[in-house]
C-alpha cells in the first residue's frame, strides 16, 4: 500500500476515533514513574488528533521540564524550545502552536510523538514532512531518546509502508494503554 493511500485510510480512522474525553485517559496509562526526571518533548494538536496537553500539564505538576516542537524550513529537523502552561505561544505552519524563538532550545529525553497509524512493530506513519524521522535520528545519535507515539488506539494497522528513513517509535500511548516495542 503507498504511503498516500495510507494517509488517507488512516485520517479517516483517526476522525473516526476522535473522543476528546480520550485525552484525560493517557495520564492513567502514561508510566510516569519509568520515566521520572525526563524532559519532556510534547506536541500542540492539530485537527482530530487525541490531544496531549492533560498529559503534558500532568507531567509539569510532577516536575518534569516540558518542551514544545518548533517548525523548521522543509527538510531540517525540528527545534524543541522550553515551555510551561500558561506561557504563550505563536503560530506556527500547519496549524500548530510553538514557542517563541527566545525560548531556551531544550532536547527532549522522551518526545510524544504524533501520528497518522501506527503498527505492534513500532512502525509510524506521520504526514509526509519527515521531520520526527529527521529528528529522532539527529537526536539519538547523540543520546538514548524515548519516542513515544499518542494516537487512539483505533490508529493501529496491521502493516504499513516504510522506508529506511522512518525513524521507529520506542513505544506507544493510547487512551487504552502503554507498550513499549
Amino acid at each position: 500500500m503507498e504511503k498516500s493511500r495510507a494517509r488517507l485510510q488512516a485520517k479517516a480512522a483517526r476522525a473516526a476515533a476522535h473522543n476528546p474525553a480520550a485525552a484525560i485517559e493517557l495520564i492513567r496509562h502514561f508510566p510516569a514513574t519509568r520515566f521520572k526526571g525526563a524532559v519532556i518533548g510534547g506536541f500542540w494538536p492539530i485537527q482530530s488528533e487525541i490531544d496531549p496537553r492533560p498529559l503534558m500539564e500532568a507531567l509539569e505538576a510532577l516536575g518534569h521540564r516540558l518542551a514544545l516542537p518548533c517548525t523548521p524550513r522543509r527538510g531540517k529537523p525540528l527545534t524543541f524550545r522550553t515551555w510551561s502552561f500558561g506561557a504563550p505561544l505563536k503560530k506556527g505552519p500547519h496549524h500548530t502552536r510553538e514557542p517563541f524563538p527566545e525560548n531556551a532550545e531544550l532536547k527532549p529525553d522522551l518526545i510524544l510523538v504524533p501520528l497518522l497509524a501506527f503498527t505492534a512493530r513500532g512502525e509510524r506513519l506521520g504526514y509526509g514532512g519527515g521531520y520526527y524521522d529527521r529528528t529522532l535520528s539527529q537526536l539519538r545519535v547523540k543520546k538514548p531518546i524515548f519516542a513515544c507515539g499518542v494516537a487512539y488506539a483505533a490508529q493501529e494497522a496491521a502493516s504499513l509502508p516504510t522506508g529506511a528513513h522512518d525513524a521507529p517509535l520506542s513505544g506507544m500511548l493510547t487512551e487504552q494503554e502503554f507498550r513499549e516495542f
